[in-house]
């Protein structure tokens, strides 16, 4: 009779361990429910993969010009067309693909960095800190990003266009991340007075290590959602500053300099390959992140996890 007993209590004990999933398992459950989520996502893995392989497998270069070969239409040794100079549309979509997509990565990650260590570090000490850092958040979030980058964009004209990416990634992070960081502060401000908090301050922990270790892990869902969303924004300001000639200028490929042809009456008539496709790809990459963004969203949503 004991053993049974005993039997029945491992298997109940069994049962309620398999039943724990941490909420990382629940929210990936979750988002391998929404169907509009996970068809974002794996649109834009395509892209991406597409953005890095597809220059290795193209036979052209990115500066193989060809004159006699110049503003041809799709056909089965260009499926793009080429463009003024005889330079394959298909390769060069590609590679502004990858100029893009970086731009975009590259601000979301430096708003992440800024906005998470501002806010890790108001939300942490409070008093003073706290006050000093969100005046000055609250002064840049006030600052209009539009306008200023623009300003800053056409001021900063003369900087080569091998350089003038990582300028723009400058700028849209700079300017980015103040929401993010209110955000953070607002999430510390209420885990710094949990139970293993003060277990980390028994323990002498440093409080670089409680921030860096303790808190923001626990605001790592926030950042990814924020994260994710954010580069399709920046996606979108880089196209449209390099559409004005204030952004990646010439040789350097991207979608929104390439729309920029556009501008050309007879391009824009006669010569659509050179604009249309581009124009496709920034709609079907900021698409597929706000997608991504919004499953992510759903699937952290702590009102939502059960």
């Amino acid at each position: 009779m004991k053993n049974n007993i005993k039997d029945v209590d491992t298997l109940e004990v069994a049962q309620a361990k398999s039943e724990i999933v941490g909420p990382w398992a629940v929210a990936w459950d979750r988002f391998k429910k929404n169907k509009v989520a996970m068809f974002g996502a794996v649109l834009f893995i395509v892209i991406l993969i597409l953005t890095i392989v597809g220059p290795w497998l193209s036979p052209y270069s990115l500066n193989q010009y060809d004159l006699t070969m110049k503003k041809l239409p799709p056909s089965s040794s260009h499926w793009l067309g080429t463009d003024e100079q005889g330079r394959d549309v298909l390769l060069r979509l590609f590679l502004g693909g990858r100029t893009s997509i970086l731009v975009g990565v590259i601000a979301a990650v430096l708003t992440v960095f800024i906005g998470s260590l501002v806010g890790g570090i108001a939300g942490y000490y409070g008093g003073r800190v706290d006050n000093f850092l969100m005046r000055f958040a609250e002064i840049v979030y006030s600052i209009p990003f539009t306008p200023t980058v623009i300003t800053i964009s056409g001021a900063l004209m003369w900087v080569d266009s091998r350089y003038k990416m990582y300028l723009v990634m400058f700028l849209i992070g700079i300017l980015s991340w103040p929401g993010l960081a209110r955000m953070i502060r607002g999430q510390i401000l209420s885990l710094r007075e949990q139970e293993f908090m003060q277990a980390t301050e028994i323990l002498g922990l440093s409080t670089s290590s409680r921030i860096v270790r303790h808190l923001l892990p626990n605001t790592l869902a926030y950042i990814i959602v924020n994260a994710t969303l954010g580069m399709a924004g920046a996606i979108l300001t880089e196209a449209s500053l390099s559409y004005l000639g204030l952004g990646v200028t010439p040789p350097t490929p991207t979608w929104g300099n390439m729309i920029q042809r556009a501008s050309n009456s007879d391009v824009f008539r006669n010569i659509k390959w050179l604009w249309i496709p581009p124009g496709i790809m920034i709609m079907l990459t900021v698409v597929s992140i706000n997608l991504l963004g919004e499953g992510l969203r759903d699937a952290f949503d702590p009102k939502e996890i059960r």
